[in-house]
């Protein structure tokens, strides 16, 4: 796993590395612009909606929604990255911090019409993900909604089948969404899949 250090010497070719694994619809990136522009179109039904992005990397997605006219909030903890987002989005409230230890004070002053997180949340343990999507609930405004986009499963058998596809360059370090399991904690919650280890996880106040 990627820690602060590692992310911030990844940060300027990022991007690139993500796009070349969404083109050749390979693990782990496959169906990665398809999840932003679903989670894009969804936050832009709404006028002008304020948006936490819990982490944002570069600023991919927030920066579209961002130039949309939408109030962005975000937490991270690489701190190249944030300069980079910052530099992208100079009016956006941003805060570098670890978001495996909860969610940054600042941030529980707000309620938010969308928590959003992409490729972000699998640094998360597996028993840790109920309490932080709990958490972001919280948070929500009325009609309100958190938007997961990550390698995701509906079944951990789904998880196992991708892992043995993947081979030497399944990262192990990394806990992924497995739906069915988390349901039976958040029964709110719902699952839709984008591509072989791609899904969109939405979870209703």
């Amino acid at each position: 796993m990627l820690d602060e250090n590692g992310f911030d010497l990844w940060a300027d070719g990022y991007d690139r590395a993500v796009g070349l694994s969404d083109e050749a619809d390979s693990y782990p990136f496959a169906g990665y612009r398809e999840v932003l522009s679903r989670i894009c179109a969804a936050v832009l039904r709404k006028q002008r909606p304020s948006v936490l992005d819990v982490g944002f990397g570069t600023g991919v997605l927030t920066k579209r929604l961002y130039d949309q006219g939408c109030r962005i909030y975000g937490q991270d903890f690489s701190a190249k990255m944030l300069a980079l987002a910052q530099e992208k989005m100079p009016d956006a409230e941003l805060y570098r911090e670890d978001f495996t230890k909860g969610l940054a004070q600042p941030l529980w002053r707000n309620t938010y019409d969308f928590v959003i997180a992409t490729y972000s949340l699998h640094h998360l343990a597996d028993k840790d993900k109920p309490e932080f999507l709990r958490a972001a609930q919280e948070l929500l405004a009325e009609d309100g909604m958190v938007l997961i986009g990550d390698v995701a499963f509906r079944t951990r058998a789904e998880l196992e089948r991708c892992r043995q596809e993947a081979g030497d360059r399944w990262d192990a370090d990394e806990r992924y969404f497995v739906y069915d399991e988390l349901a039976e904690e958040l029964p709110k919650l719902r699952f839709e899949k984008i591509s072989r280890c791609a899904g969109l996880l939405s979870l209703s106040r």
